[in-house]
């Protein structure tokens, strides 16, 4: 075997009765194909090709073990034998790619969005409209009866074992925690009798489905909300559930409902892994660690300095399927790396649809977007080289047009070169990185410093549009005064910036702008974050809570909005309110229903709600939206020339990489 650098990520592992090819676990995430009707062919071919590339083992998307356990009306469920046929159409094509999967039994409890959700006790969850229902004593044996049938039923579908999710706040985890668990029977009260419902689920499961299935157990080692678990309680129940029966054990960070950030981009790498450590010397049975590993040199290094014996990865698989296998065989730089910004992908399934990546539109979508062979080869310019060109010029090279891309600045990017300054968005440099590769590995002809036109495009079959956007200025008395600046130009020197300033704008740009202007400047320690949102480094307080420190801010900012309402309302689903509470904790203020009047000496001059003020500042940050740029247009179709418009250009409503991206890959797709 040629040596590696990764002998402990790549080395097998044994778990029960299987031995897993390497130390790589695909964590459970919803996508919203585990609801198709009839068989699960596409969540099959999502699977598939992520075995296919490697992964040691796969978890899927949380099942229900009954209707009462729904995330959501109608959502997948695994309670009978006709479901389980169902799964043959998952686990089938995974084996065939020699790999492992196992089903994740959720049961979602007062997180479920419908009026059937039960809970420990009636106590309504702050994420959901629905007050639960408290399961009786009967409803609680009849609910371990239901997860032992549920494993029963994933046997028979072929899975590989089940994960029990016990952990995030779901039902389980319910019954866990005093938090929610206010009972006065056998299944309440001392930590002893909350922790029998989780124990009994596992026994049962054991029973049911017999030595030969693998039992991963999802286990909360940090709460991070009030009145949570202590770390005695964390050790105490995870020795008892090995005493149970369960084959490995998962480490879970946070409720839902917590208010401290543990899986998007501002989170910094391998950031919990140090708790799944801290368990280890505790129990016998092999510990998985997660959240916001995403290079195989941060895997290699949590594995190798013994904090767990796998680790569990979940977006950077649905960024690139191939990571294992490009890890294994020398080409980490060609990994498309997930840069954890939650907006295809968890943002997409709780708007109901279906998820996919940012970075690898292809996600939850190989069934329909297949990269195949251009019929006819053509020679293609694709004239910018943000998000759009990009993945554009790629796509078509691979398909073997031949492709030339044509960008006017001495870099490609686009207005990913902004996105990779502000902070806790680093990980953009990563995107950069292996779209650079690829224009190489694809043989892309990249023309940098160069500006197309009709003349420069002469002779291409097709030419591409992908030249961005232009930033919408605002127009009142004063507006072109020096101390008036566009977002692009402060995001790239934010010294021109003075201590007081106001922001117009609270779209995703206005709160980048307002991140950077009030950050003090170096990279986000592991230590200083946890300071920010008040974590004890030490697990040793209850829930793993302590009071927040916030850094003083290097600026005074105000975020200003013309719509009435929640300032930043139509920010991410899923990260928008950590964008919030950020800026909130160094200080910034938010105004909405502002009109603008004029600026002078005396600083910004508005009417909030109609009332007349002054904003006492130094700089204003204009961040007022974008209009396409389609200057090129116009000569290029005088010219006779064949021009499809992607990305920025084609529409500029609020900056959007996914949007760009995917409509670019599709675009190259059907060229």
């Amino acid at each position: 075997m040629n040596a590696t650098p990764y002998p402990h990520l790549l080395s097998p592992l044994q778990v029960g009765h299987l031995t897993l090819k390497n130390r790589t676990l695909m964590g459970s995430m919803h996508v919203g194909l585990e609801e198709q009707v009839g068989p699960l062919t596409n969540l099959g071919a999502y699977f598939r090709r992520r075995a296919e590339g490697g992964v040691g083992l796969i978890v899927t998307g949380g099942f229900a073990p009954n209707a009462e356990g729904w995330v959501k009306p109608l959502a997948g469920r695994l309670s009978n034998r006709w479901e389980a046929y169902k799964h043959r159409a998952v686990t089938d094509p995974v084996h065939e790619a020699d790999g492992r999967i196992l089903l994740q039994i959720l049961h979602a409890g007062r997180y479920g969005y419908h009026p059937l959700c039960v809970s420990a006790s009636d106590i309504k969850s702050p994420i959901s409209m629905f007050r639960p229902r408290a399961l009786s004593d009967a409803g609680v044996e009849r609910t371990i009866r239901d997860f032992a049938t549920c494993a029963q039923m994933a046997k028979v579908a072929g899975y590989d074992g089940v994960e029990i999710m016990g952990s995030e706040g779901y039902l389980i985890h319910q019954f866990v925690a005093a938090r929610t668990n206010h009972r006065t029977d056998r299944w309440g009260g001392t930590f002893e009798q909350r922790i029998r419902f989780p124990l009994a689920i596992v026994r049962a499961v054991r029973e049911a489905a017999g030595s030969d299935f693998v039992i991963l157990y999802r286990l909360s080692l940090l709460d991070l909300v009030e009145n949570g678990s202590t770390w005695d309680e964390v050790v105490h129940l995870a020795k008892e559930l090995e005493k149970a029966g369960v084959s490995m054990i998962n480490t879970g960070i946070g409720w839902h409902e917590a208010r401290v950030p543990t899986i998007a981009t501002s989170v910094p790498r391998a950031a919990f892994t140090w708790v799944t450590a801290k368990l280890r010397p505790h129990v016998s049975v092999p510990l998985v660690t997660s959240n916001r590993i995403n290079e195989p040199v941060t895997a290699e290094r949590v594995l190798a300095e013994g904090h767990a014996d796998m680790v569990s990865m979940a977006r950077p698989f649905l960024a690139d399927p191939d990571w294992v296998n490009k890890s294994a065989t020398g080409r980490e730089d060609e990994i498309d790396t997930c840069i954890g910004c939650n907006q295809a992908c968890l943002d997409h399934v709780f708007e109901n649809k279906h998820a996919s990546c940012l970075v690898n539109p292809y996600a939850c979508h190989e069934a329909e977007m297949v990269l195949t062979p251009a019929a006819t080869p053509k020679k293609v310019a694709v004239v910018g080289a943000g998000p759009a060109g990009l993945a554009a010029s790629t796509t078509l090279a691979e398909r073997g047009h031949h492709v030339t891309l044509f960008e006017a600045s001495d870099e490609v990017g686009g207005q990913f070169n902004l996105a990779k300054r502000i902070p806790g968005k680093e990980e953009f440099h990563e995107t950069l990185r292996y779209f650079r590769r690829k224009l190489e590995v694809t043989g892309v002809d990249v023309k940098l410093n160069t500006r197309a036109t009709a003349d420069t495009l002469a002779g291409f079959d097709h030419v591409l549009l992908a030249t961005g956007v232009h930033a919408r200025r605002v127009r009142f008395p004063g507006s072109e005064r020096a101390n008036v600046l566009m977002y692009a130009d402060v995001i790239r020197d934010p010294s021109q910036v003075g201590k007081r300033v106001a922001v117009i704008g609270a779209g995703g740009i206005g709160f980048d702008v307002a991140e950077l202007l009030v950050h003090s400047g170096g990279q986000e320690t592991f230590e200083s974050f946890a300071k920010t949102w008040g974590i004890d480094t030490t697990a040793e307080s209850r829930g793993g809570l302590v009071e927040p420190v916030d850094a003083p801010p290097a600026r005074d900012v105000v975020i200003c909005q013309r719509t009435r309402g929640r300032v930043g309302a139509r920010l991410g689903k899923t990260t928008g309110w950590i964008h919030r509470a950020s800026v909130q904790k160094a200080g910034v203020g938010f105004l909405d229903d502002v009109a603008y009047d004029r600026v002078d000496d005396a600083g910004l001059h508005v009417r909030v709600s109609g009332q007349p003020r002054v904003l006492d500042v130094d700089t204003i940050v204009v961040c007022a939206g974008q209009e396409p740029n389609r200057d090129l247009e116009e000569s290029l179709k005088a010219a006779g020339l064949a021009v499809t418009r992607i990305g920025g250009a084609d529409e500029a409503s609020e900056l959007d990489a996914k949007r760009a991206i995917n409509q670019a890959t599709r675009v190259a797709l059907a060229l």
